[in-house]
């Protein structure tokens, strides 16, 4: 199992404490998120100013107005994922600090991508609906990315074992015998 540390291969010494962010975002897999998360951005607005628009004047009441609803939520949607690659990318290339990057994942909507679907949905384009759902399954991964980042961010200082500290926190409770109702 990997805990996110890396031994420094000399006995007695500490663990290194390795960024799963850091590695994530240095990583092929997030070149090949960030890449399908631009390219669903550039394919939406191609079919929101083409395709789709001629799709939603052929639209009558009540699908007219959920076509309108439900693009710019996805718009929206893709906005937000839009920025948390990018924050990603610049992190990495060094172009904004960690702390600039905490300071803008702030700012951002994640949870926007997790509204459900119109009451109308199956009656709008089929065009719109792949791209909706192409962008729940992009905000998907990237909402567990993000999760991934902040526990490791908040739940283990450099240098600390957050699984090492649990199961002390578990010894602890057991000879004590409190019944194994650890508290942190």
């Amino acid at each position: 199992m990997n805990s996110g540390y890396r031994s420094s291969g000399v006995v007695g010494e500490a663990p290194v404490a390795i960024s799963f962010g850091e590695r994530f975002t240095k990583s092929e897999q997030f070149n090949q998120v960030f890449n399908e998360g631009m390219a669903l951005v550039e394919r939406t607005a191609a079919y929101l100013e083409g395709e789709g628009r001629r799709e939603a004047r052929r639209l009558k009441p009540p699908f007219n107005i959920a076509y309108a609803n439900e693009s710019m939520r996805l718009t929206t949607r893709l906005l937000e994922l839009a920025s948390w690659l990018l924050i990603r990318r610049a992190l990495r290339n060094g172009e904004i600090t960690a702390d600039e990057a905490a300071r803008k994942r702030t700012r951002l909507r994640l949870d926007f991508g997790a509204q459900t679907e119109s009451v109308h949905a199956a009656g709008l384009p089929a065009g719109l609906r792949v791209l909706i759902q192409e962008s729940r399954q992009l905000w998907e991964r990237i909402v567990q990315l993000d999760r991934a980042m902040l526990i490791v961010a908040d739940g283990a200082r450099a240098g600390e074992n957050p699984v090492a500290k649990q199961l002390e926190r578990l010894e602890l409770a057991f000879a004590h015998g409190d019944g194994g109702s650890a508290r942190s």
